[in-house]
């Protein structure tokens, strides 16, 4: 993959987070002041295409990424971020509060949830488990087909047993799309291993359609994880 590939590609995958539509050609060169002509991003998005990074949903539509483009784009754009520090100050104030663990884990999901808009799990151990804002994850565009809300509701159902297949699987952060997601092939999920003072540790998860924003929601889970050293 050429420079400009790469580049065409990360700016597909941010637009296509934000906006949950396919991205034309026409888009790339008016919005992005890429000095080439439509016809040469269609080439270049023609190879990526070929590549299995993105692909063409409908007739004369833009494209969207596929599975393979999202681990290319986590792999090689998504690092370290700082989140808003007005979200720092809202999960500060919930440490401050004198509540037990489970509390400050849960007040803390529930932060999150609010927040970022996604569905946040809270594995304590591998059989007390938390879980809020489900109804975010389907009100996200991409379930709006009915047996992709059947799907996930079948994998919160067997929760539990998901969660104690990964739970001494994970050791730090990781970022898990698509197929290798074990919530679900429709869904990505971050999860992290967090340790309490006590030397307790669980899991903290954010779990989101493949469009979810990488960056932002590496840096909540990696933000609330160091936080929780001290609690």
């Amino acid at each position: 993959m050429n420079e400009r590939q790469k580049k065409l590609l990360n700016l597909i995958i941010n637009e296509h987070i934000q906006t949950a539509e396919p991205v034309g050609s026409t888009f790339l060169v008016e919005k992005t002041g890429l000095k080439v002509s439509s016809a040469t991003v269609r080439n270049e998005m023609a190879d990526l295409e070929k590549q299995g990074l993105i692909y063409q949903p409908h007739t004369s539509a833009g494209r969207v990424p596929t599975e393979k483009g999202y681990q290319f784009y986590v792999d090689n754009f998504v690092g370290k971020k700082e989140i808003k520090a007005s979200w720092r100050n809202s999960f500060n104030q919930v440490l401050k509060v004198k509540l037990d663990q489970d509390q400050i884990l849960k007040s803390l999901a529930k932060n999150v949830v609010e927040l970022a808009e996604e569905t946040v799990i809270v594995a304590f151990d591998k059989n007390n488990i938390y879980y809020t804002g489900l109804a975010k994850l389907f009100k996200k565009p991409e379930f709006s087909e009915q047996n992709l809300i059947c799907n996930m509701s079948q994998v919160i159902d067997h929760l539990d047993d998901v969660v104690s297949k990964i739970f001494d699987q994970i050791n730090k952060v990781e970022i898990l799309i698509g197929s290798k997601n074990p919530f679900g092939d429709d869904c990505s999920s971050v999860i992290g291993r967090y340790f309490l003072k006590d030397k307790k540790s669980g899991l903290f998860i954010i779990l989101g359609p493949k469009r979810m924003d990488y960056n932002r929601n590496l840096a909540l889970v990696e933000y609330i994880r160091n936080s929780l050293a001290s609690v």
